[in-house]
């Protein structure tokens, strides 16, 4: 089975993390759900160029700096996960790929749905992204409780 490369970004702004919901048409996946940004690494381009460059394509932000989270692997999709802050209000972004975007809260992730203004009502988290972002939490929360922070994200309540 030949493996599909795709590069995601977790970005977080107080304590929130910004998700797409993703076009509702059925050739993609997860359609219709939320989930984080990025997309197809091209032939050869590495991880990281191939998510600054989806950042810039879908959403008109390119951030500081991008770090390398995870893999995570489902079926034939390899997930190459980055990380970064994001630095402007969400209102400076422009969505140009997706239904809608959204700082969602840990709450809302880890119920796996939340409401959308631009579909008006409430739609279900991508599993492999929710899962993502769950294990970046915890992780988080690990290195916190350690001492020494993964990530520059302002604590949010549990």
């Amino acid at each position: 089975m030949t493996k599909i490369h795709v590069a995601i970004a977790i970005l977080y702004r107080d304590g929130k993390f910004l998700c797409q919901l993703r076009d509702d048409v059925p050739h993609i996946r997860y359609p219709g759900c939320w989930a984080l940004f990025g997309g197809h690494i091209e032939p050869g381009e590495t991880p990281e160029v191939a998510v600054v460059r989806e950042l810039a394509e879908e959403i008109s932000y390119v951030p500081a700096s991008v770090s390398f989270f995870c893999c995570d692997v489902e079926g034939d999709v390899v997930r190459h996960v980055f990380q970064a802050e994001l630095g402007v209000d969400v209102k400076d972004l422009v969505l140009l790929e997706g239904w809608d975007m959204k700082l969602l809260t840990r709450e809302e992730i880890r119920a796996g749905k939340c409401f959308s203004e631009q579909s008006g009502d409430v739609r279900l988290f991508g599993i492999a992204h929710q899962r993502i972002l769950l294990n970046f939490m915890e992780e988080g929360r690990r290195k916190k409780e350690e001492g020494s922070p993964l990530i520059s994200i302002p604590a949010a309540p549990e």
